[in-house]
């Protein structure tokens, strides 16, 4: 087999509006905005930098129906800067962007294959080999229908690809489209399956590679770490990949070591002393304060949420990149960082739960159609687990959280 490179990218969202971010300055807000058209600007330079015989973007290139047309005039001027050293794309819509969508829109350059609502294969020539590339795109938003059926198995002599934007259909924690079974990619005997649709970086087979590249660029606080895409070496049936991060602001958590700090001024000093070797770039972080000892969790119990957060805020800003802090936690073992009274409270109200109070808070969960199904069964062991874990997450996590 004729060895070949290409970059596996989803989940774009470009034009995202970042709804829900709160305390931010002017700049700081253009700087999210901008992120995901950044992030975009430095998969295209990559891309222009390291020639891949090909580039897959597997759905949800925008982050809405309405295609802002800012995010489509940048999308149009990348594809014609690949257009320029010959680059193809293989591009497919996803629930977001799907193609019943009302948006103005672009014309893309010819290096540019747009995969209609329908499986296609498309074959490409990339040197001595033949790449078959199959995909297809929503032409509505809800696409709840198995669509795997439809890709063609793979031909003899021939590398095959597959692009599908869609979820396992024993995923509960994100909305189930296009659903499908691991074992079923397996069985069409392709090469590589390039996911989309699941923001977190993944990959379901090693051999071959089943693989969730994750979203281009993080949009909100479950959003965490690094963002960006996979450059994909495919040889005689081997599979090399490397992940190339290039989000424009990362959404991180972070611990901070607070042990032997007494005041203030000291917890501020150390909160700059550990970000800025955090070396992370631009950063929305939450911050946890790990190792505090009595007198620093006396002092920081007097202080409201609001102050010590834009207090923070205001010490950080004094870095050379920017880091927003959207949270503060105090962890501590044991009782020693409760929150106040209503911590203590609430922690000994959990305690003396029964099994029918359980059963009512999780009634709606058990009756989902979808995830009810995928539960186990309430006991007591279940029963105290979930009453260990819930007075744990009491005990140890003081969230301050940003109200405004």
């Amino acid at each position: 087999m004729t060895s070949i490179r290409f970059i596996h990218s989803a989940d774009l969202h470009l034009g995202s509006p970042f709804s829900g971010m709160k305390g931010l300055g002017a700049e700081q807000w253009k700087r999210l905005q901008n992120s995901t058209l950044e992030a975009f600007d430095r998969l295209i330079s990559y891309a222009l930098e390291t020639r891949p015989d090909f580039l897959l973007i597997v759905g949800d290139v925008y982050d809405g129906e309405d295609r802002n047309l800012r995010a489509q005039h940048r999308f149009q001027q990348g594809m014609e800067q690949l257009q320029e050293v010959g680059i193809p794309v293989f591009l497919s819509h996803g629930n977001h962007d799907h193609l019943g969508g009302n948006a103005a829109s672009f014309k893309l350059p010819s290096n540019v294959h747009v995969f209609r609502d329908s499986v296609e294969n498309v074959e490409l020539p990339v040197g001595s080999a033949i790449v078959n590339i199959s995909g297809f795109s929503y032409g509505r938003r809800h696409v709840t229908e198995p669509m795997i059926d439809h890709y063609p198995q793979k031909q003899a002599g021939v590398i095959q690809i597959g692009m599908l934007h869609g979820s396992e259909e024993s995923d509960t924690e994100h909305a189930v489209y296009a659903p499908f079974r691991k074992e079923q990619l397996l069985a069409k005997n392709y090469d590589y399956w390039a996911l989309g649709h699941i923001h977190k970086r993944q990959q379901l087979s090693i051999e071959p590679p089943i693989v969730y590249p994750g979203n281009l660029q993080g949009r909100h606080r479950k959003e965490l770490g690094p963002k960006g895409f996979y450059e994909v070496s495919l040889s005689d049936g081997h599979a090399e990949l490397e992940f190339i991060p290039v989000e424009a602001v990362r959404f991180e958590r972070i611990e901070l070591d607070c042990s032997g700090i007494e005041h203030m001024n000291e917890l501020f000093s150390n909160a700059k002393q550990q970000l800025e070797a955090h070396e992370s770039g631009a950063l929305v972080a939450e911050l946890e304060l790990h190792h505090l000892n009595e007198s620093a969790i006396d002092m920081l119990r007097g202080v409201s949420s609001v102050e010590l957060i834009n207090a923070l805020r205001e010490a950080l800003s004094e870095l050379d990149d920017f880091v927003h802090v959207s949270s503060v936690q105090l962890v501590a073992d044991g009782l020693a960082a409760e929150t106040s009274p209503f911590g203590k409270q609430l922690a000994s109200r959990l305690a003396s739960w029964q099994a029918d109070d359980w059963k009512q808070v999780l009634k709606e969960l058990y009756n989902h159609p979808r995830s009810g199904r995928f539960l186990p069964q309430f006991d007591v062991g279940l029963q105290e687990e979930l009453q260990a874990e819930a007075q744990s997450k009491i005990r140890k996590m003081m969230a301050l959280e940003d109200p405004r």
